[in-house]
């Protein structure tokens, strides 16, 4: 089952790469973009449900999925690109079994029972 998971999230990694190159950016934006949601994971300063809490919003694919729909709405190729980049983050973290948090750690999430690998 873990290989179909790999399998659905590269699948949804190549559909951004692919969104992106419609953007008309340059290629280096991509790589430059793609770990900004990362910094999420400032909130774990704070406590762990501070952070898991924001982890999980920027880290939720529906999240992306909305930003990204709204600037299509709206015809705002930022949005489009904050969407695209969001959810790019999210399937290349899922792709590696690192998905959304819970409460008491960083690294018990929903894919995985508290262990990295």
């Amino acid at each position: 089952m873990e290989i179909l998971i790999q399998i659905e999230e590269l699948t949804m990694f190549m559909g951004c790469i692919y969104l992106f190159s419609r953007m008309n950016l340059k290629w280096w934006w991509f790589p430059a973009l793609l770990l900004v949601p990362d910094l999420a994971m400032v909130g774990y300063f704070i406590n762990p449900v501070v952070g898991a809490i924001l982890y999980n919003i920027v880290h939720f694919k529906g999240t992306a999925v909305v930003i990204g729909l709204y600037g299509l709405a709206k015809g705002n190729k930022n949005f489009m690109l904050v969407g695209i980049m969001l959810l790019a983050h999210s399937t290349m973290d899922r792709g590696i079994g690192t998905g959304l948090k819970y409460f008491d750690g960083f690294w018990h999430t929903n894919l995985s029972n508290g262990k990295f690998w």
